[in-house]
């Protein structure tokens, strides 16, 4: 991952457009006691990591809001503004509305973000110039996501 990181960042041209998204596909059996969200027939798992690199990700603060591997969907629907794959997909759910005292529940669930929050387009483009890069580390799927600079 280093040396695609890497080879990204070197070109200047590439990585002002580019945001890179880091995850595993399962929990690898570790328990978890958050809360997890009844999605659909199927439910939802276990946290998993999950790590955003790119000149525009809102790094040294937590995002704690709900989101799944269907996130990435999402983000990629919201940025580009296209339609849901299907009627019947999780990305037809809404982005998560959430009270102040528990940003990790939420109150119109079911609901997965949509990871436009990590991200600060309009401020790195209003500078003319990409930013240097932020790592965002979070735990996605199944539960509330925590990140750190890195």
């Amino acid at each position: 991952m280093k040396k695609i990181l890497e080879a990204i960042r070197a070109k200047p041209d590439l990585w002002k457009s580019t945001a890179v998204f880091i995850t595993t596909d399962e929990g690898g059996g570790y328990y978890n006691s958050d809360f997890i969200q009844p999605l659909d027939f199927f439910g939802d798992g276990t946290r998993i990591p999950f790590i955003v690199v790119s000149p525009y990700s809102q790094g040294g603060r937590v995002v704690r809001s709900y989101a799944d591997h269907a996130s990435l969907l999402k983000f990629i629907e919201a940025n580009w503004h296209l339609p849901t794959i299907s009627g019947r997909s999780r990305d037809t759910l809404p982005d998560p509305v959430v009270a102040a005292s528990d940003p990790y529940v939420p109150t119109n669930g079911p609901a997965i973000d949509n990871l436009m929050d990590f991200f600060r387009f309009r401020a790195a483009l209003c500078r003319g110039r990409a930013r240097g890069g932020h790592f965002l580390c979070l735990f996605l799927a199944g539960g509330r996501r925590d990140g750190g600079a890195g």
